[in-house]
């Protein structure tokens, strides 16, 4: 995994998150979306915010929702990133796609991401739907056949490893480029409906073994990609982790060498790393007209209390009294310890 700190990735990322409104009410939904959620940003609010972080260094615009085809305004703001020169990823359960959505998205989108959750029977049962997986297949070939690279996200649990070969060799025959493995969020519904199946460190060290078998098995045809932070590397550079002290004068540096990737939420708040961290780190409303000031100050205010975060998670987690194993996931021990911090607060 890339924490994608001040020496990490080249890759400086936005996730957008334009509304949470979707066709299904997957179990291990992290923002409880679903048909009845209207919850959306105005693609005024999105343009403008994708505006300021283009000239703050980033240049990665990834969407995701809720399912953002249903997103109206979607291919006006997937212009307007790629106008300003970044890459667009699009993020869907690809129920819906069809010939002219997939014509617009040839336009607009460099990647497509799937989602895929095992084998059909386990994929259906996840987005509580009894033919998630047959249609969402059968569109895959529209896909295909329209040229779009695409790539496939699954949800890793603490009970479908052994589900991962046959995700691997279905990625493949489909011709997909790339497999992110990518552990599950107790957040929002799956909070309520898959408590306590989160995949734990030692779950996190078996999937190690199991990808890297499979980036040999698939070298050369298959990208595989696993969202955990490997503590040895972590260890040999702590700012991967943003556990580090900030660095001189702040202000005069683009947010994306100071936070990424960053996650413009469905109510308009910009915040670090994953959907759902505490709103108290929050960087800036893009709801509101002084956006750009706000991410100004956030630049010396917020800064420093996000880094004295990180160096927590980083100092509780490198102590070998709190773990066995050399896998862990970063962004959700950053995300439970600033809600744990705020409940303190509350308490």
């Amino acid at each position: 995994m890339d924490c994608s700190g001040p020496n990490g990735s080249k890759y400086r990322v936005i996730q957008l998150h334009p509304t949470r409104r979707c066709n299904l009410s997957c179990l291990h939904c992290y923002s409880s979306s679903s048909p009845q959620n209207g919850d959306s940003l105005s693609p005024h609010v999105l343009t403008q915010a994708l505006q300021v972080l283009s000239e703050e260094g980033f240049n990665v615009a990834s969407i995701s929702g809720g399912e953002p085809l249903l997103y109206k305004p979607l291919f006006e703001v997937l212009r307007f990133a790629r106008s300003l020169g970044m890459t667009v990823t699009l993020t869907t359960n690809g129920m819906l796609l069809n010939e002219a959505l997939l014509s617009q998205l040839a336009e607009t989108a460099h990647l497509l991401a799937v989602s895929l959750d095992g084998v059909p029977a386990s994929h259906n049962r996840m987005r509580a739907h009894p033919q998630a997986f047959e249609k969402m297949a059968r569109n895959v070939k529209m896909v295909r056949d329209a040229k779009i690279p695409f790539g496939f996200i699954f949800a890793l649990t603490l009970y479908n490893l052994d589900e991962l070969a046959w995700v691997a060799n279905f990625a493949t025959e489909q011709g997909a480029t790339l497999l992110q493995v990518h552990p599950l969020e107790e957040e929002g519904r799956a909070r309520q409906e898959l408590q306590g199946a989160a995949p734990d460190e030692e779950e996190l060290a078996h999937t190690f073994v199991e990808v890297a078998r499979l980036q040999a098995l698939y070298s050369g045809k298959l990208a595989i990609q696993f969202d955990a932070a490997d503590r040895q590397s972590l260890v040999a550079d702590p700012s991967r982790a943003f556990a580090m002290s900030p660095v001189a004068e702040p202000a005069s540096l683009p947010l994306s060498s100071l936070a990424a990737p960053l996650v413009l939420e469905h109510d308009g708040a910009l915040t670090p790393f994953q959907y759902g961290v505490s709103r108290d780190y929050r960087i800036a409303d893009a709801s509101q007209p002084d956006f750009r000031d706000q991410v100004a100050s956030w630049k010396t205010d917020g800064y420093p209390r996000l880094l004295d975060l990180c160096s927590r998670v980083y100092a509780h987690k490198m102590d070998p009294r709190h773990y066995r194993y050399p896998f862990f996931n970063w962004y959700s021990a950053v995300l439970r310890e600033s809600k744990q911090e705020q409940l303190v607060q509350i308490a």
